[in-house]
């Protein structure tokens, strides 16, 4: 199969590559063959250049080395062991339930793998979603290239998404990548523009979706104008792409890199790649093997078995650092000795694992605090809800797909980033709640969690026992955000605060007496939203000062 028969799929995007090809860049065309398939109607047609397979199936989950957390091991464990494991990966994957709809799907003792099966299913209406994310009733349109409009959609697009579902997966993927060093669209360069930011992230969603095998996907982005933007000379595109992707420090290739790549150059004209026809003639031995061209040079990279132990390792490093230097490095060779060839084959096998699961500590990001706690608390949102969370995240120094080197350090927690931190989910997320009689998307009281999210079906009360009650009521407002109980010194503070003894007999002080009576029926439920929502402010402003919010912990 030539090369140019593919131009019937996604790779027509990445068209200069096909102009490389035909101009000689990268030698004549011949078809190889792959390990795995195509999919579509090229289903069980093996493609590939030059040796580099483009399309790979996702590995099933049953060829995962590192070991998995399986339904069994997690239904043997207790009630509050496994409410915190299904927050931390719903956590992970910016998603959430309502607590009553999260005990159900466990109860029902296939949650781990109706999960990941809910993964490979197709839910999401596509047209619809981009066309809700495009209205300006509902999602403030900025025109001005300022506010990175194209970063503020994206960020969008995870609160819009309704299912835990394959195509949600597939952004969530191309999200975790643009975070790090290997895909940054970079945008705080000037040399970098901000449809860098949706060249990068839509280019990696468009190849996910047509099951595009990691090394592809890394070849294209490598030879693309997004990528020249942030390395910009032959040499420093050479030296990075071996140091990122395979973490090779050796200088004494640069100097090879260079002269293979010396016929590209990003142009001060508009930042635009160029590639001259001046190509390299001497071969030059890189990989293992003889390069010549650019072309040649990024093929043959990916094509490395460094490759793999390279991408495995940022990615590891991103999902766990606070293991040590030996943990990781055990991780990171069991993924390799899976051998992976999806992005997929690597993140999955890091969330669903024990490792993960059972065994890791780490500081959450914002982006994993803010979107599964907005499902959580039924929140409602302004229009300029996800310009301003763009906005909070670069003060938290955890801007997305801003910086040259990406999120080398996930989660700063220097005390001017965490307090900014803090402050937003604090004041913006869980104090905030949404006015019922405000209409105007743009009125700041529009936007925040509603009163469904306390509402008296969602827990269990007994209107003669304001003790019992208060304690169910915090337990679930608890479980709700941070996936446990109250202990005993908590229900004694909150009980201290809001309960008082009249006639031998506990009831609420007045401010937070759901309980409260009136013969306005009327009146009386009012009355009684107020004060059960002056308990709830209490309590989730006690819990926004909990490190288990910004955290995720060990579940033994």
């Amino acid at each position: 199969m030539q090369i140019y028969s593919l131009v019937t799929r996604w790779f027509t995007i990445s068209i200069f590559t096909l102009l490389f090809v035909a101009c000689g860049g990268g030698g004549s065309g011949n078809s190889g063959s792959g390990a795995n398939t195509g999919t579509g109607e090229e289903n069980n047609t093996q493609i590939a250049y030059k040796g580099l397979v483009f399309y790979y199936q996702n590995m099933p989950s049953s060829e995962y080395i590192l070991d998995q957390l399986t339904d069994s091991e997690f239904n043997e464990l207790d009630d509050s062991k496994q409410l915190k494991i299904a927050n931390k990966l719903l956590n992970t994957l910016f998603f959430g339930y309502p607590l009553k709809n999260l005990k159900e799907k466990i109860k029902q003792g296939s949650f781990l793998s109706m999960t990941r099966s809910g993964l490979d299913t197709e839910n999401t209406d596509k047209a619809w979603l981009e066309n809700y994310l495009l209205d300006d009733t509902y999602f403030k349109q900025y025109q001005s290239q300022y506010y990175e409009p194209q970063a503020i959609t994206i960020l969008s697009r995870f609160y819009a998404m309704k299912d835990l579902d394959k195509y949600f997966l597939q952004n969530w993927v191309a999200y975790i990548l643009s975070q790090t060093i290997m895909f940054s669209p970079a945008y705080e360069l000037s040399s970098s523009h901000t449809p860098n930011i949706s060249g990068v992230y839509n280019r990696l969603v468009t190849m996910l979706e047509n099951d595009s095998g990691m090394r592809f996907v890394t070849y294209v982005h490598m030879m693309s104008e997004d990528n020249w933007r942030r390395f910009r000379s032959p040499e420093d595109n050479g030296r990075e792409m071996m140091e990122i992707y395979l973490q090779d420090t050796n200088d004494s290739r640069v100097p090879l890199a260079g002269q293979a790549l010396k016929n590209w150059k990003l142009n001060t004209d508009s930042d635009t790649l160029e590639v001259g026809l001046n190509r390299n003639t001497q071969p030059l031995n890189l990989f293992g093997t003889t390069v010549v061209t650019g072309e040649d040079f990024y093929r043959e990279l990916v094509k490395s078995d460094a490759f793999t132990q390279g991408v495995t390792t940022r990615l590891v490093d991103f999902f766990f650092p606070e293991k040590s230097s030996s943990q990781k490095e055990h991780i990171i060779h069991t993924i390799v000795s899976s051998k992976p060839e999806t992005w997929q084959d690597i993140l999955l096998q890091i969330i669903f694992s024990e490792a993960y699961l059972l065994d890791n500590t780490r500081a959450q990001s914002a982006e994993e605090t803010f979107y599964s706690l907005a499902k959580k608390i039924h929140y409602r949102h302004r229009r300029d809800t996800f310009r301003r969370l763009k906005d909070r995240l670069e003060e938290m120094h955890q801007a997305s797909m801003k910086y040259k080197l990406g999120k080398l350090e996930r989660v700063p927690l220097d005390t001017l980033s965490f307090a900014h931190y803090h402050k937003y989910i604090r004041e913006n997320i869980l104090l905030r709640k949404a006015d019922p009689e405000q209409t105007n998307p743009d009125s700041w009281n529009y936007h925040g969690w509603q009163a469904s999210f306390i509402a008296f079906e969602q827990f269990t009360y007994d209107e003669n026992n304001a003790s019992t009650s208060l304690r169910n009521f915090v337990n679930y407002l608890f479980e709700s955000t941070i996936a446990r109980k109250a202990d005993s010194q908590e229900h004694a503070l909150f009980k201290k605060h809001m309960i008082t003894t009249e006639n031998d007999r506990e009831v609420f002080t007045y401010p937070f007496n759901m309980f409260t009576r009136n013969d306005d029926r009327e009146k009386e439920l009012k009355d009684r939203l107020e004060r059960k929502e002056n308990i709830a402010m209490v309590v989730l402003d006690y819990i926004s000062r909990l490190d288990e919010t910004y955290r995720q912990r060990e579940v033994h």
